[in-house]
């Protein structure tokens, strides 16, 4: 061959990797608009979650508009009460979507945050393939993993905004997780080569996107890490993981101490004490036997059908994988060898499945209940989350031909591949997409929150020894009475919301506030005894309250969890405002030193990449 053939043959394959390179973010971006596309075609949906975020991004977006940039306090539920949700949810997803609320009509905001969620999954899955897979088969394994059954579950059925996110975390986490650039290099030259700072971000970012994924991307990096430091032979994986685990911690300390420490303020343990919520009814292919259970039968027989053929799919592209080794090996007479790192990469990647597998079963109690925070994951079957990238990449993998196959092959199978992929959209979309009913679009919440009557609260987030579904709707901002508990409210039914009417005579007097937001609430009234006033807004230890320019306690948990305080005849002046509790200062402490050493140690990494470059 001539030099100058060989040069047209190098310029060639440079412009085809190029290409390539273009293509698959192009290829992955059309995957997601395909899953999206039946939300658009069908018209509204609504999940399991829809109301729960949506109304989240109306109240944060209300407060931005207040001047409040991080709320803590949502003002809209439990009829104009309020709850602390935003102290205890993280806040990516409801800062995500108000930002996008304040840029697209709201019936668009959730078909582009999920679309969204479904493009950084790929991106994400890619980017992990691509450390052991050329271009066009790490793009194939992104589009599997967006497209994958339970993506497509969490969008379509439950919209979990929140858990979604882990679609894109959990890959990112197992890439630099996994990431070995300095074999040969020292112990603390190996644990600190440039994957610590983005190890202990993503690990971060899991925590503030949902608290089920913190939980999942912090035992998967502990498990990955201990994994892949036996392998190797190196104390290097665990280190790093370890430094990264206690910087990606602190980094969330503004949201997580408060969380942690408030626990006690809020009725936190009904997130797992529902049977629906407990483990022990939820294991794969379980059966409710309590008859209260059965309307999310459904929900498991479906979940435990997507995490078999996940699973299943994961297991055979591994063998398949195998067997193409073993045939590649004995075609070449010099032997193949994979590299070490990949080697490791390939064996944690394909243990995945098997762990989730065990989890899903009863044998697993004993790890659930041993290791802390495990059981608030409510649903076992949350696990599959962490398969959409190894089944992705597994598959993928086992599916594209081997290298120097002709390029019409390779393009059949692509095309092959595509409707699958359009196929698989199309029956989830089928059986999965829940169409709203009236009233719960989008557009119809919206006008419930604008209104005055306000929207349901949830359970977890009331007060201990309450319940807030004793709340009555139409409660005036104050309500002057002789009792502190006094019921306010009467309900048609005893399973109906009360309701709140002046001719009731609940109220010896109200009055409607002259100014409310998510931090303050301002009330004057006329009393004309002695007696309690009851505020329209759920009690909280970090509400300050004065009377009258005095500081004021307020009375014992009324039953309905509203705040009520002592009050003179005379002249009222109720002044709530809410205010910066000591752990709230020790978390944004924690936060500020953790960003500091996180500077320190990207300077050092730095200083590391510079002396091994020499």
């Amino acid at each position: 061959m001539t030099s100058k053939s060989h040069d047209r043959e190098h310029e060639g394959a440079v412009r085809g990797s190029k290409v390539t390179r273009f293509l698959g973010p192009v290829v992955l971006l059309a995957a997601a608009a395909c899953a999206v596309a039946p939300i658009v075609l069908h018209g509204p949906f609504c999940g399991d979650d829809f109301e729960f975020h949506i109304v989240s991004w109306f109240d944060v977006q209300q407060s931005w508009q207040h001047g409040i940039a991080i709320p803590h306090w949502m003002q809209s539920v439990n009829y104009g009460a309020g709850e602390p949700r935003f102290m205890f949810y993280p806040p990516l997803t409801w800062i995500l979507g108000a930002a996008l609320g304040s840029a697209l009509p709201w019936s668009l905001v959730p078909v582009a945050m999920i679309f969204l969620f479904l493009v950084a999954t790929g991106f994400a899955v890619r980017a992990l393939a691509l450390e052991t897979l050329p271009d066009a088969p790490a793009t194939l394994a992104g589009c599997f993993a967006l497209l994958s059954g339970y993506a497509l579950f969490s969008a379509y059925e439950r919209t979990a905004f929140a858990e979604m996110m882990g679609g894109f975390w959990i890959p990112l986490l197992l890439l630099y997780g996994l990431r070995d650039r300095r074999a040969d290099a020292k112990l603390w030259r190996r644990a600190l080569d440039g994957s610590t700072l983005p190890l202990a971000l993503v690990l971060a970012a899991c925590w503030l996107s949902d608290g089920p994924v913190g939980v999942m991307g912090s035992y998967l990096l502990a498990s990955v890490a201990t994994g892949a430091s036996v392998l190797a032979r190196s104390w290097a994986p665990f280190v790093r993981a370890s430094l990264a685990s206690v910087l990606g911690l602190a980094l969330t300390g503004a949201y997580l101490i408060p969380a942690a420490w408030e626990q006690r303020w809020a009725d936190l343990r009904a997130a797992i004490d529902y049977p629906v919520f407990r483990i022990e009814n939820n294991w794969l292919f379980g059966q409710h036997l309590n008859g209260a259970l059965s309307p999310f039968a459904m929900v498991l027989e479906r979940a435990s059908a997507l995490a078999a053929c996940m699973i299943g799919a994961t297991v055979l592209g591994a063998l398949i994988l195998i067997l193409r080794r073993k045939q590649e090996s004995a075609a070449d007479v010099r032997g193949s060898r994979i590299e070490p790192a990949n080697l490791r990469r390939w064996i944690l990647l394909g243990a995945i499945p098997f762990a989730v597998l065990l989890l899903l079963t009863p044998l697993s109690t004993p790890v659930w209940n041993f290791l802390p925070k495990l059981r608030f994951l409510q649903y076992p079957w949350r696990w599959v989350l962490v398969v959409e990238a190894p089944m992705g990449i597994f598959v993928a993998a086992a599916v594209w031909p081997l290298t120097g196959t002709r390029f019409r092959i390779k393009a059949a199978v692509a095309g092959i591949c595509a409707l699958l992929c359009v196929a698989s959209t199309a029956y989830y979309a089928r059986n999965f997409l829940r169409q709203c009913k009236e009233g719960d679009t989008a557009t119809d919440l919206f006008q419930s929150f604008r209104s005055e009557g306000g929207l349901e609260g949830t359970d977890e987030y009331e007060p201990p020894d309450s319940d807030h579904w004793k709340i009555a709707t139409g409660l005036p901002d104050a309500c002057l009475t002789s009792d502190w508990n006094a019921i306010l409210g009467i309900s048609s039914s005893p399973n109906a919301v009360p309701t709140w009417h002046a001719d009731q005579g609940s109220c010896l007097a109200i009055a409607r506030a002259s100014y409310r937001d998510s931090r303050r609430l301002r009330v004057r009234l006329n009393a004309q005894q002695a007696g309690f006033v009851v505020l329209r807004l759920q009690a909280y230890p970090a509400w300050r309250v004065a009377v009258n320019g005095k500081a004021a306690e307020p009375t014992d948990s009324r039953d309905d969890g509203l705040l009520a305080v002592p009050v003179s005849q005379g002249q009222v002046n109720v002044d709530v405002d809410w205010t910066t509790t000591p752990d709230v200062v020790a978390g944004r402490v924690v936060t500020g030193l953790a960003v500091a050493l996180l500077l320190g140690l990207g300077v050092l990494e730095k200083r590391f990449a510079r002396q091994g470059a020499h």
